[in-house]
């Protein structure tokens, strides 16, 4: 392999795993983070746990058989069983809507918080500037840089803010593994930390853009996996920083409520916010002040961007399986998933709720979505005569199914009370 082959294999590595990332710690993530630390308090780290024990397994298996086959995750769903990859990909199609819906208005939430411009108006700039990407020829390179960049800058700014809050590091370790709040009240925000990080379309997106990068096949299974392990370092970086730095804020101010700063009118040392519920950024301005504050809002801003053009890329990824007519247009499908996005959440309006949904529901994909992959592995119709997927894998990833369906099964009921 030539060094320029060398490159821009590489580049494809870093931008999947980038990719990947960004998708999973979007405004989503941080809103459902801000809004879980406030009830769970340090327990919150259970959920981080065993989330991301659940989601890399998710990530490890989908990514070895899609970047060994070629195949998109949902040709081998169809291959596994007739019409199955069209049920995922229209419930990834609908999934990804919901949450980029949610992406354009996270987008809104971040510009307010860092400029003060009206949030309705920054639900259009937000997608706005994600459409001018899609436009250039150009566009699948370009992603690559900006994710990485992006993600970069999210993770310096939540490590200051965390310093800033000083958080109870040791609290946080013990209940990491033993939740003083118990397992069963941490199980409906697992529900939602894993839709919000892995769900949906989340878990295809750094392989589909592997795929797309020509980085397949059995020769370039190694670079695959390391790209799978890098993206789900560099979440679950973000993940524990962010949630050290909210915890900072909750512990030095018990019993305030992020979600409602109306509720916190009269609490000392808690300065007055008459803006939009905006969860994440309102926890940075009473832990480090204003300017923090602002800085909030790029974090969110650059997450909601990264988190639009993945949800748009990886969701009409799946799309093309209903016609080559897709797959001929992809840059234009995908910017009119951009516009409808952007249109419905003008429309509604509500982000902050929209987006611990939409990682409820695309929590309920998951199971489905794994489990198609594991029924595949053995056939060497779809795999191969040479492949060998590793037991252990196979293992844990079905037990993954069975958790995480039952999680979806149980939690049902329970997620009109994260509204309340």
């Amino acid at each position: 392999m030539s060094n320029t082959e060398n490159k821009k294999n590489m580049s494809v590595i870093l931008g999947a795993a980038f990719l990947m990332a960004t998708s999973a710690i979007g405004p989503g993530f941080l809103t459902q983070t801000a809004t879980f630390t406030s009830s769970l308090k340090s327990s919150f780290g259970f959920v981080i746990l065993a989330s991301l024990i659940m989601s890399g397994i998710a990530q490890m298996n989908i990514w070895r058989v899609l970047c060994y086959t070629g195949k998109r995750g949902q040709d081998v769903a169809n291959e596994v069983f007739r019409g199955l990859g069209y049920l995922l990909a229209g419930l990834i199609a609908l999934g990804g809507l919901a949450f980029n819906i949610g992406n354009v208005g996270g987008g809104g939430l971040g510009i307010f918080a860092l400029t003060g411009i009206p949030a309705r108006v920054g639900y259009v700039i937000s997608a706005l500037l994600a459409i001018v990407i899609f436009l250039s020829k150009s566009a699948k390179s370009i992603v690559d840089q900006i994710v990485k960049y992006l993600g970069a800058l999210m993770i310096v700014v939540i490590l200051i803010v965390m310093f800033i809050t000083k958080p109870p590091v040791g609290e946080a370790v013990v209940n990491t593994f033993v939740p003083s709040s118990g397992v069963s009240a941490t199980i409906p925000a697992i529900l939602t930390l894993i839709g919000g990080t892995v769900g949906g379309y989340i878990t295809f997106s750094g392989a589909h853009r592997l795929i797309d990068g020509g980085v397949t096949g059995k020769e370039n299974l190694g670079q695959a996996s390391r790209s799978s392990v890098m993206g789900m370092g560099i979440a679950a970086i973000v993940r524990v920083l962010l949630f050290l730095a909210i915890l900072g804020v909750v512990t030095k101010f018990s019993g305030i409520n992020l979600a409602d700063p109306a509720a916190n009118a009269g609490m000392a040392g808690v300065p007055e916010y008459n803006g939009i519920s905006n969860p994440a950024a309102y926890a940075f301005l009473v832990g480090a002040g204003n300017l923090a504050y602002r800085f909030a809002g790029l974090v969110i801003f650059c997450a909601a961007l990264t988190s639009i053009i993945g949800a748009a890329y990886t969701s009409v990824s799946f799309l093309k399986t209903f016609s080559p007519k897709i797959e001929k247009n992809e840059n234009y499908w995908i910017i009119g998933f951009i516009a409808v996005s952007s249109l419905i959440m003008v429309i509604l309006g509500g982000a902050a709720k929209l987006l611990v949904l939409a990682g409820a529901v695309n929590g309920l994909i998951l199971p489905i979505g794994l489990a198609s992959i594991l029924l595949a592995v053995n056939n060497k119709k779809i795999v191969g005569e040479e492949y060998k997927h590793p037991i252990v894998l196979t293992v844990l990833g079905w037990i993954v199914v069975v958790i995480t369906a039952y999680l979806a099964v149980t939690a049902l009921p329970n997620l009109k009370n994260l509204f309340v």
